[in-house]
């Protein structure tokens, strides 16, 4: 029987590097990049199910889309609780963003006492004669942080997909594996 398995991700950054968007286009199936931007205010939500390859199984992902704005930290630090993995993601051509990225992750991992699968996203490689962040800073930076790696580009609607899949089959492979050790214990 196929399972639907509920998984929270936590999307955090600096505002104006491309959260929403990101969301947005992963949620739309790549349908919608939002050209008029409007910043987030506290949390938005998305809702998308990922199939997991080679089972029946799917992940249902709720992805709630933090501010970035130090002004909603408080507020939007409340949706936090119980996150099942992290998306944090910088601007490849804004390196504060890169650098805030620290940041970012130890306020989730306050709110758990786990190491949470995560994935760290480089956006907007679109504007390549801009970038400032390159792409070995960043994967050293995920790796030291436990974190996978990739780059995207919301605008021209470029591997957003990605990260995405990673998180639902990390969780999927996380769920499964608890599951074994609950039948050992049986």
């Amino acid at each position: 029987m196929p399972k639907l398995l509920r998984a929270k991700v936590i999307t955090v950054g600096d505002s104006c590097c491309g959260k929403s968007a990101i969301t947005q286009v992963f949620h739309s199936d790549g349908a919608h990049f939002p050209k008029s931007y409007s910043m987030t205010v506290g949390v938005e939500l998305c809702v998308k199910a990922v199939n997991i390859p080679d089972t029946n199984d799917s992940v249902e992902l709720y992805i709630y889309d933090s501010a970035g704005k130090e002004v909603y930290s408080d507020y939007v630090q409340k949706f936090w609780e119980h996150p099942s993995v992290v998306m944090v993601v910088f601007d490849v051509t804004n390196e504060t963003s890169f650098k805030s990225c620290q940041k970012w992750l130890e306020r989730v991992k306050t709110k758990t006492n786990q190491d949470l699968p995560g994935v760290l996203v480089g956006n907007k490689t679109d504007l390549g004669p801009r970038r400032v962040v390159s792409p070995a800073a960043a994967r050293d930076f995920a790796a030291q942080n436990g974190l996978q790696y990739f780059e995207c580009s919301a605008k021209d609607m470029e591997n957003i997909e990605a990260p995405f899949y990673f998180l639902a089959n990390a969780f999927y492979k996380m769920y499964e594996e608890k599951v074994e050790v609950m039948k050992t214990l049986a």
